[in-house]
């Protein structure tokens, strides 16, 4: 039951906003906790190297030092990060016997000042012999590549192969095939990493806990759960905090093993323990993304229609493989994408290599799935002299298919594949465009034009269906939503009020939101995975709907009513039907909850619900987008002159937020199209290990995206939402590397890889028109 004049569906401004513009919202580095030690990781500064000494003797005697350390002082065990990775390949928080990428912990230096920290850490003196270091992942793989783990006596960290790989191309009359590099990216959020850790209670608590982490995590309790079992902990004994964070986009979930040793010298010197990562650390240590070489083949008829897809992805899981190595399965699910493939082969292959471990980046395998497959697909229409939205017209799946369970076991729910490529046709002004582009090089201008097209689904909240709310009112008529996920910067502290205020009919403002802490928070799953709207937002919605159920029942208690005569009144206040005046208000309520006097005799005290949420399945949000570059022909200059974005979330309840996801996402896939890479000589070292190196766009470099919507909502949740988090992420890049393509196609181009530099952009002009 709900009151009149929904205030779902409409735009709300975030009420998170102020306190983080007025300099109010506290994160982890603002935390002032007295007697606090610093801690400074001693890294390693060869790729690939057996440790044969590492003496602290002179770094322990500096003034303010309280403890160095090295593996053998802490005894702490490899940390297994994702147990679809064999053991073997487990890190050690401090190295042992070898080191494998340029950042790998020696040692650490823990002091009353982080100068002093620095300072003592400079003076450890380490030896290294070392060893051949191999950084590609298809070298990795051959046979007799330098190994990383020699117990394990090979580099491959994971495989999965799936599909008939003899038949999948029979009855194609042509097969286009194409080798695609998607490269290596930093995450690189506002706010790099971090941790405070204190020996037992936060300040003015005493005898519950054994330690107490504030850390920028995306999952509290997923931060909990490993570092108490690193450290031999009961997880209720540990007390994990989120404060203010700074940006995730995956990189920030589970436990590092920087906060492994904070928390360990935090209990070896019963003293707070603070990690402050600089940018550039935070550009070797935290984890990167993507990183996949893909072999792709595509089968089809003379007319453009698709018979199959073949595809060897071979993925770049770091030194230490964890989620990364087991993203190509992510990849392997939307590899059919929105087009009707009947036959799909793909095998892929996780290596070890001598870099930063990878996991999952804004998208987490399924950007590159898309940015796969409509690369294919481009390539096929033009073999076959087709337009490019024409070839997809021919493939797509109709609305009247779905539900459908695709070739790689997808559960899609619904959508309309076309309608969103249509949309995003006509507000591009397409047609227009092409005569455009026709135009230049008639007239033979230097700046050409490329437009790019993509259509995507991708899936949100895949394997992470359940999450915990719980709602409560107060005897002053407040309602307090306590719930598993943990924001980053999404707005879920206003999406999750709105639910509660429509529900309920109380104001946004007398809504309290209860997230991030591990101990008012009793269990949850946290932020990722674009699931937390349409997960947590419909654990709290059902909560609320219990807690509304419950007040009715204790307003025909009071009112001497029958129950099915009581609803929720304009105002929010509970009573008779067409009798307001009698209402009870919210406050009035939960004051009769709590009286035993007055409650029934069969009902629980406490106006309050606490449940979890299970959707049962994962779902599947789509798009299409358009991207229109000028490419300056004899610099090899690219500008995004415009991007054109129609994404489908289901439902939406609040499009200010849907937007902002949008232009997020955008920005960061365009910023992987034309300027974002990760690299590394031959030897193993960072060559982007600061932002001097590293390219990120800022908004002057960006043209004002222009962001629309379909709805189709979801029936697996009571919203009808699905996610937005990563959509603009995975519909953006390959639009925008088509239309970087699509201008060099009178050139002779037939591919290029990203990120699309000047310089790789004009060698390739130059290469093209001089053979």
């Amino acid at each position: 039951m709900a009151t009149s004049g929904s205030i779902l569906g409409n735009p709300v401004a975030r009420v998170e906003d102020p306190r983080i513009l007025r300099g109010e919202a506290h994160y982890y580095d603002d935390l002032d906790i007295d007697d606090i030690l610093h801690v400074v990781f001693v890294r390693s500064t060869i790729a690939h190297a057996r440790l044969t000494s590492v003496d602290v003797t002179e770094a322990a005697s500096i003034a303010g030092v309280a403890a160095v350390y090295t593996a053998a002082d802490l005894a702490l065990a490899p940390h297994q990060s994702f147990v679809m990775v064999d053991a073997g390949f487990s890190r050690p928080p401090l190295a042992t016997d070898r080191v494998r990428f340029v950042g790998d912990i020696v040692a650490a230096v823990v002091a009353a000042t982080p100068a002093q920290a620095a300072d003592a850490a400079e003076a450890v003196i380490v030896d290294y012999e070392p060893l051949p270091a191999v950084v590609d992942p298809e070298a990795a793989l051959e046979d007799g590549a330098p190994l990383l783990f020699p117990d394990q006596g090979t580099n491959l960290a994971f495989e999965l192969n799936f599909g008939d790989a003899p038949t999948v191309l029979d009855g194609a009359d042509v097969v286009v095939t194409g080798r695609f590099v998607n490269q290596r990216l930093a995450a690189v959020p506002m706010e790099p990493n971090g941790v405070v850790v204190l020996p037992g209670d936060a300040p003015g608590e005493t005898g519950r806990y054994a330690l107490t982490v504030y850390a920028p995590t995306q999952a509290p309790h997923g931060l909990r759960d490993p570092l108490a079992a690193a450290l031999g902990l009961d997880p209720e004994t540990v007390r994990v905090i989120a404060p203010a964070v700074g940006g995730g986009f995956g990189a920030k979930s589970g436990a590092y093993p920087e906060f492994i040793v904070a928390a360990a010298a935090s209990r070896e010197l019963d003293r707070p323990v603070k990690w402050t990562e600089s940018r550039s650390e935070n550009m070797v240590a935290m984890t990167h993304g993507r990183a996949q070489v893909q072999h792709v083949e595509l089968g089809t008829t003379r007319d453009g229609t698709i018979v199959g897809l073949r595809a060897r992805i071979i993925g770049d899981a770091g030194a230490y493989p964890g989620i990364g190595a087991f993203l190509p399965f992510l990849t392997r699910s939307m590899a059919q994408g929105v087009y009707r493939i009947p036959k799909i082969d793909l095998s892929a292959r996780s290596a070890t290599t001598n870099t930063t471990a990878t996991a999952a980046y804004r998208g987490a395998g399924r950007p590159e799935a898309t940015a796969m497959l409509e690369r294919i697909v481009d390539m096929a229409a033009a073999e076959l002299g087709l337009d490019p939205v024409e070839m997809r017209r021919r493939n797509l799946i109709a609305s009247d298919e779905l539900p459908l369970t695709t070739v790689t076991n997808a559960n899609y729910d619904v959508g309309n594949y076309a309608g969103a490529l249509d949309a995003a046709l006509r507000a591009a002004g397409y047609e227009e465009l092409r005569r455009d582009q026709q135009e230049r090089i008639e007239r033979g201008d230097t700046v050409v034009l490329g437009i790019g097209v993509s259509c995507y689904v991708e899936v949100t909240a895949g394997g992470l269906f359940q999450e915990y709310a719980g709602v409560e009112v107060g005897p002053d008529g407040t309602v307090t939503a306590t719930v598993g996920t943990s924001a980053h910067g999404q707005g879920h502290e206003t999406s999750f009020k709105m639910i509660v205020s429509n529900l309920l009919g109380v104001a946004m403002d007398d809504v309290r939101i209860v997230q991030s802490d591990t101990a008012t928070v009793p269990r949850g799953t946290g932020t990722m995975g674009s699931r937390s709207l349409q997960i947590g937002g419909s654990a709290v919605y059902r909560a609320s709907e219990s807690v509304l159920e419950k007040a009715r029942q204790l307003a025909a208690h009071v009112l001497e009513a029958n129950v099915d005569d009581i609803v929720l009144h304009d105002g929010g206040t509970v009573g008779v039907a067409g009798v307001p005046a009698t209402a009870l208000s919210w406050g009035e309520l939960a004051r009769v909850a709590a009286d035993d006097a007055r409650r029934p005799d069969d009902m629980e005290a406490g106006l309050a619900e606490a449940l979890d949420f299970n959707q049962g399945d994962a779902s599947y949000p789509f798009g299409a987008h358009v991207a229109v570059v000028e490419v300056d022909t004899e610099t090899g200059g690219v500008d995004l002159v415009r991007h054109v974005a129609v994404d489908d979330c289901g439902r939406i309840l609040n499009p200010l937020l849907v937007t902002g996801q949008q232009h997020g996402g955008i920005a960061q896939g365009a910023a992987q199209a034309l300027y974002e890479g990760v690299a590394y000589d031959d030897d193993g070292n960072p060559l982007t290990g600061n932002l001097m190196d590293y390219a990120i766009p800022s908004a002057a470099e960006l043209p004002s995206f222009e962001t629309h919507n379909t709805e189709t909502p979801t029936p697996l949740n009571p919203l009808g939402a699905k996610g937005i988090g990563e959509s603009g992420t995975i519909g953006s890049t390959p639009a925008v590397q088509s239309a970087v393509i699509d201008a060099l196609a009178p050139f002779g181009v037939r591919h290029l890889d990203m990120p699309f530099s000047a310089e790789r952009v004009w060698r390739a002009i130059t290469d093209a028109t001089t053979d």
